[in-house]
């Protein structure tokens, strides 16, 4: 099978567009968030584990992503207000259309203001949520964070760092991606950022997986969305960089399966419990 059959077997057209994804194992549902600079790849060394461990994943590239159609109009797109409203309506077309009702949710940095954006809007869908390395706000303009945090051009960055953006997104998209990550940033905008006026309405549980090393955001950021969500758990990574799936990729895991697995056995007693509710007051028949 050619790389074009196998794309096209595993892709469904989204709101116009075509865009790519996986599924793997059977289970419970787990949707894997890919970040602002990478695509669902990123995922090759986690992805199977939580297969082995009775999930069923998804993953997808966001739309001009990886191997997902940008469309025409992706560079507005991108710079404009409803880049994440939008995201966030691919993804529930995207669900629809596999018939996916009801998932858990991983979301890495730029991937978890999508998952989080999503759990507050469609709450009867989310068993839980895990945010990982997100920004939650700024203090200044993002215009402005990126320009420290991301001095280098696209060809004025180490091979290994080049050539990893070039495994995900290929050549003809690699640079272009880049530039626009780090000049405007994607979800978190061109300006300041604050996600907290939107936490009280994710409902399920949520863990919220932090670094006490990266580069980019401050443990403070974990500590807001902490404060903020009303069901959350915080655990913070020591030792680790920002990108936790990566340098910490044994922990990061078994933390993340850990709290799958409580937070999916408190869904299914509610459930239990529900259900006997009902069976309880339920008119008994003469």
């Amino acid at each position: 099978m050619t790389e074009d059959e196998e794309w096209n077997m595993l892709s469904e057209e989204i709101r116009g567009r075509k865009i790519y994804y996986e599924i793997h194992g059977t289970g419970p549902v787990v949707l894997l968030l890919h970040h602002g600079f990478a695509s669902m790849k990123m995922w090759k060394d986690v992805y199977p584990r939580f297969v082995e461990a009775g999930y069923q994943v998804l993953m997808y590239d966001r739309r001009g992503y990886g191997r997902s159609e940008p469309g025409e109009d992706f560079d507005r797109f991108y710079l404009s207000d409803s880049f994440c409203s939008e995201s966030v309506r691919d993804l529930e077309a995207l669900t629809y259309k596999l018939g996916i009702r009801r998932f858990n949710i991983v979301g890495q940095c730029e991937g978890g203001v999508i998952g989080t954006l999503y759990a507050g809007k469609f709450s009867e869908q989310v068993s839980s949520l895990v945010i990982a390395s997100t920004l939650c706000f700024s203090t200044r303009t993002m215009t402005e964070f990126n320009a420290e945090k991301f001095p280098k051009s696209f060809h004025e960055l180490d091979n290994g760092i080049r050539d990893k953006l070039l495994y995900w997104h290929g050549e003809n998209r690699a640079e272009t991606l880049y530039e626009l990550a780090r000049t405007h940033g994607g979800a978190y905008g061109t300006g300041n950022f604050d996600l907290r006026p939107k936490l009280p309405a994710v409902q399920c549980p949520a863990l919220v997986l932090y670094p006490d090393r990266s580069a980019l955001f401050g443990v403070e950021q974990a500590v807001e969305f902490y404060r903020h969500l009303p069901n959350a758990e915080l655990s913070v990574l020591p030792r680790c960089g920002h990108n936790t799936y990566e340098q910490l990729p044994d922990e990061y895991v078994r933390q993340v399966l850990n709290f799958l697995d409580r937070s999916n056995a408190d869904t299914s007693a509610k459930q239990v419990d529900f259900s006997m509710t009902c069976l309880a007051s339920a008119p008994v028949e003469q």
